[in-house]
């Protein structure tokens, strides 16, 4: 029996791949500690929670319109207005099973084959592999740690041609950190108004976790809207992970694709996570203000380590909770039974000697780098350098 070879366009995520093989060596006995995947080791805040409770008391248990409950839309364009002076109506929002689910609806609806899609790298893992499912071609524009992990202008306006349909990127980036202000999405916008036919997919689920100050959205060019979808969620800002809930904003005509699509494959999110959602989002954000002011404190704890680590350089991140250093001075090393090649040799050494899950920088479009995160206890993070430092020493 064969298998479709839609399943051979794609790989599994390089990020949950690391996660289970920590798992596996984990149900072994062994110590590992988990520096590879995004996601905040906080509880969810007990009003969200309490929240969820009363929804289910309140029988919120059968199913709802696609695009999410009314009040659930309503909340979103709230927070939007609230947060990043922002109008959008409900009909503009489609809620799903997370950010992810997002992406996948918006690339879907607006990628068609052959349509050629630009992507400043570092990327996350899942975009390239969104638009590959789409038949999409993914065009990779580089960036370097000099300079911040940003697109220029001049490199955007290089990479967009007449095949063109879709340009996206993530501020604050995963997995480099970078955030881009307000004048450097202006220069991006300036180029964007001169392709008329080009959307422009803004992934901001990190937006709360932000040490450079105002998060700033793309979606504020007013001229720029109408080709803008924006993509959020819950999980990172309110600790939210296994709620599943992100959400789209976009001109009703890509909102109505993402809800037809998201009708057949999965319908709505779950209704008490809806429920919840709302409260997030209308309510006080001083625990997701809390817990960023945590991730700051380990973001300079971080940083006061590797700077004496030898052979890694790395540049303070803007925003999201990630380092993603240059290792590759440690390409051609050895510990005389291990060789390093590439960044993925390199994590792969960290996981079986050090015990400290990473992931490899080709996944994320950077074959010298390797994501760190530091969404762990101070402690973890600590006793984890620690790890990495000694292993590291064992290469020549």
């Amino acid at each position: 029996m064969r298998i479709s070879s839609l399943l051979d366009r794609f790989a599994e995520p390089e990020t949950l791949k690391m996660a289970k093989l920590g798992r596996e060596l984990r149900a072994k006995g062994i110590d590992i500690i988990d520096l590879s995947l995004g996601e905040p080791d906080f509880d969810t805040p007990q009003h969200i929670k309490d929240a969820a409770i009363k929804a289910i008391n309140d029988n919120w248990s059968h199913y709802t319109p696609v695009a999410g409950f009314a009040d659930l839309r309503e909340a979103i364009c709230t927070k939007l207005k609230r947060d990043n002076n922002l109008d959008y109506k409900p009909e503009n929002i489609v809620a799903s099973t997370g950010a992810k689910q997002s992406l996948a609806n918006a690339i879907l609806a607006v990628v068609d084959d052959g349509d050629e899609v630009v992507i400043p790298t570092p990327y996350w893992v899942t975009y390239s592999e969104l638009v590959k499912i789409a038949r999409g071609i993914v065009v990779q524009v580089g960036t370097s740690l000099e300079s911040g992990f940003k697109v220029t202008p001049e490199q955007l306006d290089a990479a967009i041609t007449d095949k063109t349909t879709l340009f996206m990127f993530s501020s604050p980036c995963n997995p480099s950190g970078a955030v881009y202000s307000k004048s450097e999405l202006e220069g991006l916008a300036n180029v964007l108004r001169k392709y008329p036919n080009v959307y422009i997919i803004a992934d901001e689920i990190y937006e709360y976790i932000n040490f450079v100050g105002k998060h700033e959205s793309i979606a504020q060019f007013d001229d720029l809207k109408e080709r803008i979808i924006l993509i959020n969620g819950l999980s990172k800002g309110f600790a939210m992970t296994g709620w599943r809930l992100g959400y789209i904003a976009a001109n009703v005509e890509v909102a109505k694709a993402c809800e037809k699509l998201q009708g057949q494959f999965t319908s709505a999110t779950s209704s008490i996570t809806q429920k919840a959602a709302v409260v997030a989002l209308t309510s006080d954000l001083k625990p997701s203000m809390e817990m960023a002011e945590e991730f700051t404190r380990r973001r300079a704890k971080v940083m006061e380590i590797v700077k004496d680590v030898p052979g890694i350089i790395c540049s303070e991140p803007e925003g999201a909770f990630y380092i993603f250093p240059d290792v590759s001075s440690y390409y051609g090393k050895s510990d005389g039974e291990n060789v390093i090649t590439n960044s993925a040799d390199f994590s792969m050494y960290l996981l079986n000697v050090a015990h400290v899950s990473s992931v490899m920088g080709e996944a994320f479009g950077e074959p010298k780098c390797v994501r760190f995160s530091f969404a762990n206890s101070m402690v973890n993070i600590e006793r984890a350098w620690v790890r990495i430092i000694d292993a590291l020493a064992k290469l020549k």
